[in-house]
């Protein structure tokens, strides 16, 4: 029997990331955040959470552009989180800094896409 996924109408399902180097990437999120991975094919990974996909790393040639939508992700220790990305390989671009609702940072990915990572704390 086939597992089903809850979808929500009109909700986000699914991140899509441009990369430069998959294997750089996949390696980054995973010390960094202990992602885990589905190879489909050689140009594109896709980001494992239970029992499906919760997005995908693309390779492009074509590096990322800076303005697009920034993907937010949550941390229960974001000290520990801030010194994994730089560990892995990330830069920190912003905080981290206080807001109305915790803590958060901004970092960018080996391949320049640049994401937040926020906590109640």
């Amino acid at each position: 029997m086939a597992e089903t996924t809850a979808h929500t109408h009109h909700g986000i399902d699914y991140v899509e990331l441009t990369v430069t180097d998959l294997a750089a990437a996949k390696r980054f999120y995973a010390e960094a955040f202990g992602w885990e991975f589905t190879d489909y094919r050689p140009e594109y990974a896709g980001i494992r959470r239970g029992s499906g996909d919760a997005g995908g790393l693309r390779l492009d040639a074509e590096p990322p552009r800076p303005g697009g939508p920034l993907v937010l992700l949550f941390s229960g220790d974001l000290d520990r989180t801030v010194a994994a990305v730089r560990a892995a390989g990330g830069q920190v671009t912003a905080g981290p800094y206080e807001f109305p609702g915790g803590r958060r940072f901004h970092f960018r990915d080996p391949s320049g896409n640049e994401l937040g990572v926020w906590s109640e704390t």
